[in-house]
């Protein structure tokens, strides 16, 4: 049994570090891709304040579908290209402090205000997308940018 509670008063830093650990730990011996993102949805869940939104999209027959979260119940299917998501499943980190201001944003949950999308790839290909939405503006910024980085290196030969 697992027990990983993250440190309130931590630096933000610190606060990936531990997230990423624990992930590592997590998955590092189990080969089931659902159970594992499951398990990081609900380690991001805990660990990452100010959300409304944690999760992952699949990349399936050329589109995302929708993966394992910790939310409200979200847009199952979202092409490449559209979107916050859509954008990330072409290979790149979308920090976006303002999604109305996001040309084509999808509103799955209209509390959500700013996120952040980090490309999973294998192989120099995007296999699924990590998701993070916070009901207020510029929540994200460069170090949870490189945070969730870091997590999609470690689970991409996980999921």
């Amino acid at each position: 049994m697992f027990d990983f509670t993250p440190d309130p008063d931590a630096p933000k830093s610190a606060l990936y570090a531990a997230l990423n650990e624990a992930a590592d730990a997590l998955t590092r011996d189990e080969s089931d891709s659902v159970a594992n993102m499951a398990n990081v949805a609900a380690l991001m869940g805990e660990f990452l304040s100010d959300t409304n939104w944690v999760g992952f999209y699949r990349m399936v027959d050329g589109e995302l579908v929708l993966g394992p979260f910790v939310g409200r119940p979200a847009c199952i299917r979202i092409p490449v290209g559209v979107g916050v998501c859509g954008a990330a499943a072409k290979g790149e980190t979308q920090l976006v402090e303002d999604v109305h201001a996001f040309p084509g944003h999808i509103a799955c949950d209209a509390r959500s205000r700013s996120e952040l999308v980090v490309p999973i790839k294998r192989d120099g290909e995007v296999i699924a997308v990590i998701d993070l939405d916070s009901p207020s503006l510029a929540r994200f910024d460069e170090e949870d940018r490189a945070g969730i980085e870091e997590l999609a290196a470690i689970l991409s030969d996980r999921i």
